[in-house]
């Protein structure tokens, strides 16, 4: 059986092989994940057609390939020999000792590309992501430790390095090592977009607090409830959520987008929330937000995380948006300014809740305040709606019942 890459999305032209999941000889199950495709927006796999194994592999992983390309002969219903695996092609290293396969079940798409690209094994390395995943970070930090080692260092390390010279350059003894890595499919197509909007865009911020006294006592009177009722935890990004289509329902032109010399108003709400994960940052979609509520929000986003940070997105997942929320508060971020999601016309941004002085009423008192960024397309928007946009937000949010009543 011929195994090729399924049909791309329409607008996606092409993908990355970024690793095989199964080497010839090794037993798949049907449906089994055999490879990852890495396009500009998400990765794709390539299941098994049914229970067999992999005879033959076509391409090496970093080609670039296309809808119906042959990608490797699959044989259906045969079991695993120790002797095939033996036979697989000596450019690629199979590791299976249970330590080592332990710790590739860790790696992250971005971590496995760098892992085959500075043949370094991912059973020394120690991850530093959440439960214990290796990172890209952790690779290439383990990668520039073995290019610094004297020259006595094990033949096997010695061997992959000089296999991919771009990887890892070669640096003189002492803390002087370089990494050559390629930029992944998502992180060229991230740079593209920043760069287009900074081009094309002509961006402003405007900044203001907002005092987070009242949602945070909300919160802790019902968390425990809300958490029983609807299965899950009752964050601030629903708040936030709800606050921003409050605001854009006032303000409509925060939600528009430019077309030529056309001003596409958008009289629904996709909301896009910021992930952020090894490959990168995506922008996954809460369509028509205005239609869910507070549980369906919380329970889309914790979806929505879950199934970036394993690459699990599909594409109509990040596709379209009108406006969108990023919450750089969750790294320490005390202000910022975010750039607008092209071609929206607005973005914005969260920051850290921080415990700050304030005078309420004539006496000093200390609230948990957070800095609010709004940035937005100036060709459209001028400056007196985009502020009085984001006190509209910060009324809501001081003041919840406003979101209940429509005020």
């Amino acid at each position: 059986m011929e195994i090729r890459v399924p049909q791309l999305p329409e607008s996606v032209a092409d993908a990355t092989l970024v690793a095989w999941r199964k080497q010839p000889g090794e037993t798949a199950s049907r449906d089994e994940n055999l490879a990852d495709l890495e396009t500009d927006k998400v990765v794709l796999e390539v299941p098994a057609p049914a229970a067999g194994v992999i005879k033959e592999i076509k391409v090496q992983p970093g080609a670039t390939v296309k809808s119906g390309d042959l990608l490797a002969i699959f044989e259906a219903g045969v079991a695993a020999a120790a002797a095939s695996a033996a036979k697989a092609a000596p450019s690629v290293a199979v590791v299976s000792a249970p330590a080592a396969k332990a710790a590739g079940d860790k790696l992250g798409p971005a971590a496995r590309r760098v892992v085959e690209e500075t043949g370094v094994d991912p059973a020394a390395i120690s991850g530093t992501g959440r439960d214990g995943r290796v990172t890209k970070g952790d690779v290439v930090a383990h990668a520039a430790k073995q290019a610094a080692a004297p020259a006595a260092a094990p033949a096997a390390v010695a061997t992959a390095a000089k296999a991919q010279p771009k990887a890892v350059s070669a640096a003189p003894p002492g803390p002087r090592a370089e990494q050559r890595v390629p930029m992944t499919r998502l992180r060229q197509r991230i740079a593209e977009r920043l760069v287009q909007a900074q081009h094309t865009a002509a961006l402003l911020t405007t900044f203001n607090e907002i005092d987070l006294t009242t949602i945070n006592e909300l919160r802790a009177r019902h968390k425990d409830r809300f958490e029983k009722q609807h299965r899950v935890k009752l964050g601030f990004m629903s708040f936030f959520v709800k606050a921003s289509i409050e605001a854009l329902r006032k303000f409509p032109v925060m939600n528009a987008a430019v077309d030529g010399n056309d001003i596409i108003y958008h009289e629904y709400y996709d909301v896009g929330v910021a992930v952020s994960t090894d490959r990168g940052l995506v922008v996954p979609v809460l369509r028509n937000a205005e239609n869910m509520g507070f549980a369906e929000i919380e329970r889309q986003i914790v979806d929505y995380g879950n199934r970036a940070r394993v690459g699990g997105l599909a594409l109509e997942d990040l596709q379209g948006g009108t406006f969108t929320i990023t919450n750089g508060g969750v790294f320490g971020s005390l202000l910022s300014t975010p750039i607008v999601n092209a071609p929206q016309s607005a973005i914005l941004g969260m920051h850290k809740i921080q415990d700050r002085p304030v005078v309420v009423n004539g006496q000093i008192v200390v609230r948990p305040m957070m800095y609010l960024a709004v940035s937005y397309d100036h060709r459209i928007i001028d400056g007196r709606e985009a502020v009085q946009f984001l006190m509209a937000i910060k009324d809501c949010l001081e003041d919840p019942s406003r979101m209940l009543l429509g005020l």
